[in-house]
């Protein structure tokens, strides 16, 4: 009998000095949701994070702190969330985003489904807990 098996992503709430969050729209489903992806065998988390943002805005950025758990429920991903601040480099279009909008915390559920929605939220309140929360992909459960 195989043992199910979880991947785990990583993602960035990149914000900025007006405390607005970044989001990316992907080139695959055209949806709008912060930066991030699944995290690679023998990688780092922090690493995986910054080669993530990178590949998807072409920004170079500090992680800070852990500011949610989520666990998809339908396909076993386990994603982490990181407040970000970034350090170098320029926003750039490329193979998986196609646009890029930084986002005031009152207008991001206009953008994004619930599921990542809440993700940016939660990490633009500030707080010291770490949200722990399940969802399908699309609304929290």
């Amino acid at each position: 009998m195989d043992t199910p098996k979880h991947s785990v992503s990583v993602a960035a709430v990149i914000t900025d000095d007006q405390g607005r969050a970044l989001l990316i729209q992907r080139r695959d489903n055209g949806r709008w949701e912060p930066p991030g992806g699944v995290l690679e065998l023998g990688e780092t988390i922090e690493h995986g994070l910054r080669r993530e943002v990178y590949e998807e805005t072409g920004l170079d950025v500090e992680a800070g702190p852990l500011t949610g758990v989520y666990k998809n429920l339908v396909q076993g991903v386990v994603a982490l969330v990181f407040r970000c601040k970034v350090i170098g480099g320029q926003l750039s279009a490329n193979d998986e985003a196609v646009a890029f909008r930084w986002v005031a915390a009152e207008d991001i559920i206009q953008l994004a489904n619930e599921a990542y929605a809440v993700r940016v939220l939660d990490a633009l309140h500030d707080h010291s807990a770490v949200s722990i929360r399940h969802h399908d992909g699309i609304r929290i459960l």
